[in-house]
């Protein structure tokens, strides 16, 4: 009896085992992070006036290429945030407004997110920058 359990047994821990390691391997070896920005972004975009300015509040999240990255990153936390204020406070309403410019943005913010990492660390650092939540008013 014990010679049936323990050969289920292992085709079992074997089957569960293959469960946990497969979607790892669907990665491709690629072991990436996620680091967001704390607090939220809020600052102000462009307005159609000068005295009608408008505001922004979005939570961000990066991806990062890889783990090992993740201290870099938590590093130049200031430099990021700073950079995602400016790169919305050159925003026009109407971009901030709309969905297109919304994908504008985002991908205007990860070139600079990019070309900063370089030039501070001598690689990208951040693959991806994802907008979790985003309200404006203006």
């Amino acid at each position: 009896m014990t010679s049936i359990v323990r050969p289920r047994a292992l085709a079992f821990l074997s089957l569960f085992a293959s469960a946990l390691v497969s979607p790892l391997q669907a990665q491709s070896g690629a072991d990436y992070a996620y680091l967001g920005l704390e607090p939220d972004i809020v600052t102000n975009f462009i307005g159609p006036s000068s005295r009608n300015l408008g505001y922004v509040r979005v939570t961000i999240e990066l991806m990062i290429h890889d783990v090992e990255y993740l201290e870099i990153a938590e590093h130049h936390m200031p430099l990021l945030r700073a950079t995602a204020i400016e790169v919305f406070g050159r925003q026009p309403e109407d971009k901030v407004k709309s969905l297109t410019g919304r994908e504008d943005i985002r991908r205007a913010m990860l070139e600079s997110f990019q070309v900063l990492m370089i030039q501070e660390t001598g690689t990208e650092v951040i693959k991806d920058v994802i907008f979790t939540k985003y309200l404006y008013q203006g």
